[in-house]
């Protein structure tokens, strides 16, 4: 039965890479469709994605490759299917409401599990969709404690990816550790300015002309987590900080859910916190 997959590799710069590659999966009998490549000349770094069809036997194509790469290679094999994910949301229901929809349509690749907040503000909104809607609120917890929690309910779960639709809360690098590079934030800024609290008016007190979002995988460190997409609307002397952040609600939507795709169609890669895109 034919299957298709995506592959994804990574590794050291080295001539014939790409011929030895395509040697492995003509000897299998698989179908290239698509393939994209990209050196990073300053790392000696070389990156590709293979989109394939055919009678796939994945452990004999993961040794069959593991063979060729030289060491220190990175090798993932995804069967193209629906991924599943878990929303983290606060009060904001711009966001999330975009990926319901997109959701309900057809249009997000994904299967939204549930959706998590430390507020019900959004239990009517995920309820209207029969999307499962957990509320843990943070009051008269510790940070360690609230996410302790957190993991609780994920763990009942097999998601691949969190995403926080303004989930307006700082989590530990201890509850990062546990979902490296698997958690999508949509920052209501342009990273690296207005990092933190309040962009908005932040961006209203320096006098910027453009606004905009970024969305990035989350580490350890605030707001620097590897970006994945960016996007900008302009501005100007008139508008006040709320009208910006009026403005910049449709640019969040976009930016977030342009990144959810790439992440869904197994596009990124991510090395040295920065991301390189098919």
């Amino acid at each position: 039965m034919s299957t298709q997959c995506t592959i994804l590799i990574s590794a050291p710069d080295k001539k014939g890479l790409v011929y030895h590659i395509s040697s492995v999966l003509y000897k299998l009998g698989l179908n290239i469709e698509r393939n994209d490549e990209y050196v990073d000349k300053g790392n000696m770094r070389f990156f590709m994605r293979t989109h394939t069809c055919g009678e796939i036997n994945e452990a004999i194509l993961q040794k069959e490759l593991e063979s060729i790469l030289p060491p220190h290679s990175t090798l993932k094999i995804q069967t193209c299917q629906k991924k599943n994910i878990i929303i983290l949301c606060t009060k904001e229901n711009h966001c999330v409401g975009d990926l319901l929809l997109r959701h309900d349509s057809g249009e997000l690749y994904a299967n939204i599990q549930a959706i998590i907040s430390n507020h019900n503000t959004l239990q009517p909104l995920a309820e209207k969709f029969n999307i499962p809607f957990f509320h843990i609120p943070a009051d008269n917890l510790s940070r360690e404690r609230h996410e302790a929690k957190l993991l609780e309910v994920i763990s009942h779960f097999d998601s691949e990816y969190l995403i926080l639709a303004k989930y307006m809360r700082i989590l530990t690098p201890a509850f990062v550790s546990h979902f490296k590079d698997r958690i999508i934030n949509i920052h209501h800024s342009f990273l690296p300015a207005f990092i933190g609290a309040n962009p908005y008016k932040q961006a209203y007190e320096r006098g910027v002309k453009l606004i905009g979002a970024t969305a990035h995988f989350v580490n350890e460190n605030l707001d620097e987590g590897p970006i994945i997409t960016q996007d900008v609307i302009h501005i100007n002397h008139s508008y006040s900080w709320q009208d910006m952040q009026k403005a910049g609600r449709d640019i969040e939507k976009a930016v977030l859910s342009r990144a959810l795709l790439l992440a869904l169609e197994d596009r990124i890669f991510v090395h040295n916190n920065k991301t390189i895109i098919f």
